[in-house]
């Protein structure tokens, strides 16, 4: 079981103005705090309107879920021979901080680089798509029945001609095998 210091908790101001005070006990000794005792309060300053966060989601078609790595994952010990809590706890701070700042740093040298290419591309794709695929693909199913009517006219007045006057010429060719024209084998029956 892994203790949280208490310069880690954060304070948390409730103000219960309106409201009566209820007197609570104070926590027992196993739970309570090893810090110097609580300050009074002090009286409710003006307050800035709070600024609205917008949580953007930066993967909201869930991309690299599969990125979503903890500790646990990666590193874990047998309940037998163990290491003492100091050394697991700096290793997994040790972890972690190492994770986050690596994926900081590349990201600072590979992110803006990155996106920059990937726009590029992007934009040279969509550019080529609007200013050529799709115009070739219009133009060709505009001209494709006349380029039909063209073929059919060739084949009319040329190739069917031609293959017209070659067929009667060879009709009247007649091939005739005879006996002798065979080679004879000489396992006949």
């Amino acid at each position: 079981m892994m203790m949280v210091r208490d310069d880690c908790l954060v304070e948390c101001k409730i103000d219960d103005s309106d409201e009566e005070q209820i007197n609570t006990p104070p926590p027992p000794p196993e739970f309570a705090s090893k810090a110097s005792t609580p300050k009074p309060p002090t009286p409710p300053a003006e307050q800035a309107p709070p600024t609205p966060t917008c949580s953007v989601s930066r993967d909201p078609k869930g991309i690299n879920k599969h990125l979503k790595v903890e500790v646990s994952d990666v590193l874990s010990e047998p309940t037998a021979p163990h290491s003492t809590a100091a050394v697991w706890t700096v290793s997994v701070c040790g972890f972690e901080r190492t994770r986050v700042w690596t994926y900081r740093c590349l990201t600072l040298l590979l992110a803006v680089p990155m996106a920059f290419v990937c726009g590029l591309s992007v934009a040279v794709l969509a550019s080529l798509r609007v200013w050529f695929l799709v115009p070739c693909i219009q133009l060709s199913s505009l001209f494709i029945p006349c380029l039909r009517s063209l073929c059919l006219c060739a084949v009319d007045v040329v190739v069917s001609p031609f293959c017209v006057s070659l067929a009667l010429c060879c009709s009247q060719i007649i091939i005739t095998l005879t006996r002798k024209d065979k080679p004879e084998s000489k396992d006949t029956v």
